[in-house]
């Protein structure tokens, strides 16, 4: 199987994504800086619109510290980094399976309802589903420019 692109999934549908978020293992838990980009509205030509919108304007990405368990979001146009969450390993609430968890309900008073979920589907690519109270709303990836280890 070749390596996938950013925009090779922004064009998947979203049994596709999930498809492949489902076969994929967790990998490691990253660390350093990803560029993230959200996937809405998956397989319409609306997609990279609105990746592109919110990249610029809201969510750039996040930072991983795999020592001390914590990320923080890179939000707004200034690329602030704001918004912790842990992160650890645990069963999916897609398929029950173990994936890496990036979990905001103790650290966080704006997003304490969000939990997102990812798992590694390439050599410094992951992919992650976003839940709202066990609501799964949006999908998103996370490109590092290291590989994991």
């Amino acid at each position: 199987m070749m390596p996938l692109s950013v925009d090779q999934l922004l064009k998947m549908s979203q049994s596709e994504l999930d498809e492949l978020f489902t076969n994929s293992e967790p990998g490691p838990i990253p660390h350093g800086a990803a560029k993230g980009t959200a996937i809405i509205a998956p397989g319409t030509h609306f997609t990279k619109e609105i990746a592109d919108f919110v990249s610029h304007f809201a969510w750039q990405g996040k930072s991983f510290n795999a020592e001390r368990g914590v990320l923080t979001n890179r939000i707004s146009v200034l690329g602030f980094n704001a918004i912790v969450a842990t992160v650890y390993k645990d069963k999916s609430w897609l398929d029950g399976k173990e994936c890496i968890v990036l979990d905001y309900s103790q650290t966080s008073m704006l997003a304490k309802w969000i939990r997102d979920e990812i798992r590694q589907i390439g050599p410094n690519l992951y992919l992650g589903k976003v839940y709202w109270d066990k609501k799964r709303l949006i999908d998103f990836c996370l490109e590092f420019d290291q590989p994991a280890v």
